[in-house]
């Protein structure tokens, strides 16, 4: 109950960014991947970090660059574990191809492909606009080693073009073992003359399987690195 009164403080402190600015949040989700490729000339670096309650925590620094167009994009994730006071590193390497629509689009399809040490997934995220103060996102995959089928979906309320409200739910299932993961959280952004949008973050996932909870925190920087063609 405690995390839950933190996340309403911060849910009220937030509703102070509530103003309609021209660009609205978009590619941020947390554990639910958006549709949406990086606009030509413009770059993300994505920071998050996972800590549960009883002291396990996961870190990611990712950056996703467009190649040549919208169509195609490359990225990579640098991950940090540590579980049961073992830490490991790992990289993932990702491609995904904008199949359908982009960020105007009222519904959008980018097939991912995600390549690790020992791992490989495939998968399928479609954002749809429902309203213009609701959004969704739906995720379909598959990973390797173990042999695991992923699915996710979030819901976005736009509170604002500068604040939202959203709570994702994560599944998978292998062979030996299966998850299931409900995050509410709020996401804001800080928009910049020189076009950088800052856009902090912070959730609670539950893990209803496992009967865990944890604290998510999310930080990107999104900004042009050449003029768009």
């Amino acid at each position: 109950m405690k995390t839950l009164r933190v996340l309403a403080l911060l849910l009220a402190a937030c509703s102070a960014f509530a103003g309609e600015d021209e660009a609205p949040i978009q590619d941020n989700s947390f554990l639910v991947e958006e549709a949406y490729n990086q606009e030509p000339g413009v770059v993300q670096h994505i920071l998050t970090f996972n800590r549960s309650r009883h002291g396990d925590w996961m870190s990611t620094f990712t950056q996703e660059w467009p190649v040549g167009s919208l169509q195609h994009q490359f990225s990579f994730t640098a991950i940090t574990e540590s579980a049961g006071g073992h830490r490991s590193n790992d990289l993932a390497i990702n491609y995904r191809y904008q199949l359908i629509g982009d960020g105007n689009a009222a519904v959008a399809v980018s097939p991912r492909l995600t390549l690790l040490r020992s791992q490989a997934q495939v998968m399928i995220p479609v954002s749809v606009v429902v309203s213009p103060r609701v959004v969704t996102h739906w995720n379909l995959g598959y990973t390797t080693n173990p042999r695991t089928l992923n699915a996710a979906q979030s819901v976005v309320w736009l509170t604002s073009h500068r604040f939202n409200t959203l709570v994702e739910t994560v599944w998978s299932h292998s062979r030996r073992d299966h998850d299931l993961v409900v995050s509410p959280g709020v996401r804001w952004s800080y928009d910049l003359p020189s076009g950088l949008q800052i856009v902090p973050g912070v959730a609670v996932p539950f893990d209803l399987t496992a009967h865990e909870r944890s604290v998510f925190l999310y930080l990107s920087f999104e900004h042009p690195f050449r003029d768009a063609k």
